[in-house]
């Protein structure tokens, strides 16, 4: 997961006032935090595991900005989220990197792939919607949203894109908004939301006990948003907080949103895990 960071890194030191300015890092920056916002905690606390509530409008911008990180449709990625948790790393998940078969290394691999990015493109194993996301499907808006992500696919593309040319007023200030405010920015956060599947059900530790190889891995956390602590997560799904003890809140960005609109009153019925509830499930009490 490293290494698309260090490509990047790489990239921005070779093309720098070339191909890359100010500019477009700054929509990259931006463009990554909303729409990973968008799928941490609107996509994932909010309508997989409903870990809040909120006022309409406020969960309508979380299913655009989900939408637009163009991880798929709503309705999808939430059905496939809880099948995910319904037969965590037992056949039928989608996305396992135990289920697939086979020992030694280049099983491992296979199925690690498997876990990342494969799943994608095998249509078996995948949710049946109507069955995993009734509460959704019942809402109109959310609908709506869902059928018009191809409409926020286009729109997470053509705003980097107006803002450069608003900027630099060149074609070329134009295609290099568009490409790391929009392709780049995709493909980061994708590598980072397929590595919760990957990398955090085969690598990392486990504070506490569940049915599953969830684990928690601290070095994705800031750029996951706090999804990386994804033993904590499996083992109290609706908590609206990932980080539960203080080192992993201080790096748990979804946990920061969540808190941040409830102190706005845009955020009530939020789950938190009582500490006793912790201790019973802990590994290393």
């Amino acid at each position: 997961m490293t290494l698309p960071f260090v490509g990047l890194i790489v990239a921005i030191g070779l093309l720098w006032n070339t191909w890359v300015s100010w500019t477009d890092i700054g929509l990259l920056a931006v463009g990554y935090v909303l729409t990973g916002v968008g799928v941490t905690v609107g996509y994932h606390r909010l309508f997989t595991h409903r870990a809040f509530q909120t006022k309409q409008w406020v969960r309508w911008t979380f299913a655009i900005l989900g939408s637009m990180a163009v991880e798929g449709p709503l309705l999808a990625w939430v059905a496939d989220h809880r099948k995910h948790h319904q037969f965590s790393d037992v056949e039928g998940d989608p996305h396992s990197p135990h289920v697939g078969g086979g020992n030694g290394f280049i099983a491992a691999a296979r199925n690690l792939f498997h876990a990342h990015v494969g799943w994608l493109f095998v249509h078996e194993g995948r949710a049946d919607i109507a069955k995993y996301v009734p509460d959704l499907i019942a809402e109109r808006g959310m609908k709506t949203i869902n059928k018009l992500f191809g409409v926020w696919l286009v729109v997470s593309l053509i705003v980097p894109a107006a803002i450069g040319y608003a900027i630099s007023g060149t074609w070329q200030g134009t295609l290099t908004a568009l490409l790391w405010g929009g392709a780049i920015r995709i493909f980061l956060l994708h590598h980072v939301t397929f590595s919760i599947n990957s990398i955090c059900h085969f690598w990392g530790r486990r504070s506490f006990r569940s049915s599953d190889e969830s684990r928690n891995v601290w070095i994705l956390s800031l750029i996951s948003f706090g999804e990386s602590w994804h033993n904590n997560h499996h083992a109290f799904p609706s908590s609206a907080f990932h980080g539960l003890r203080r080192f992993e809140a201080a790096l748990d960005p979804g946990g920061w949103v969540i808190t941040g609109l409830e102190k706005l009153g845009l955020a009530w019925k939020v789950v938190r895990i009582p500490r006793e509830r912790q201790a019973s499930k802990s590994l290393t009490a």
